[in-house]
Order: C-alpha cells, then structure tokens, then sequence
C-alpha cells in the first residue's frame, strides 16, 4: 500500500513555469513505475509522463513533449514533474499515479496504475 500526496500547483501566466511534486509513503517506493495524468473539466483524464523505477526510462505525451520533464528520487520517496513554457490549454488537476508491476510497459494505460493521489490544480491564464 501506498499513499500520494501532490503539491505545487498553482495559478500561473501562460508561457511560465511549475514544478509539482508527489510525496509517497510506503517503503518501496524505488519498485514503483510513477505517473502523472491529468484531468480538465468536462474531459477524461489523460497521461503527461511516466518514469520507470530506476529513472532509467521516461515516456511523454506529445501535447507535453519538450515542455515537461518527470524525475524521481527514490531517498525521498518523491516524483516532480517540472512543467516550463505552460499554456493555457495545460490547465488540469494533475495526479499522480503508482504501479507495482514494473514489468509494463504501457506507461500511458490509465487503468494499469493502483495508487493515486488527490490531485493538485494547475490554472495557466491567458
């Protein structure tokens, strides 16, 4: 079992910057496969990134490709995602996600992922 918790949101001027991150508890945090998904009114949620266990491995959606980058460091039970150039189409809650079965490697499978946390609002205005 594992819990997340987001912070770092916040309401920002398009073409600025963010950095959220996802504190976990547990004490394998280092086996877990780390998401982060996103979730705009009226629209279902969708995958930003995904980081394998050992950092070694990163997946992006194209919306966010060269704009976003995940990170993990595992002595801190942590996964960022720093967020540069926003624009106002990026406004979502953002989630994070953990997956045991580090074997997959369909990082951008909703339903593959059995821990979330409660979400944290990013708002880009115009």
């Amino acid at each position: 079992q594992v819990q997340l918790v987001e912070s770092g949101g916040g309401l920002v001027q398009a073409g600025g910057s963010l950095r959220l991150s996802c504190a976990a508890s547990g004490r394998t945090f280092s086996s877990y496969t780390l998401g982060w998904f996103r979730q705009a009114p009226g629209k279902e949620r969708e995958f930003v990134a995904a980081i394998s266990r050992s950092a070694a491995f990163a997946s992006y959606a194209d919306s966010v490709k060269g704009r976003f980058t995940i990170s993990r460091n595992n002595a801190k039970n942590t996964v960022y995602l720093q967020m540069n150039s926003l624009k106002p189409e990026d406004t979502a809650v953002y989630y994070c996600a953990a997956d045991e079965d580090y074997s997959r490697s369909d990082y951008n499978t909703r339903g593959r992922y059995d821990y979330w946390g409660q979400g944290t609002q990013v708002t880009v205005s115009s």
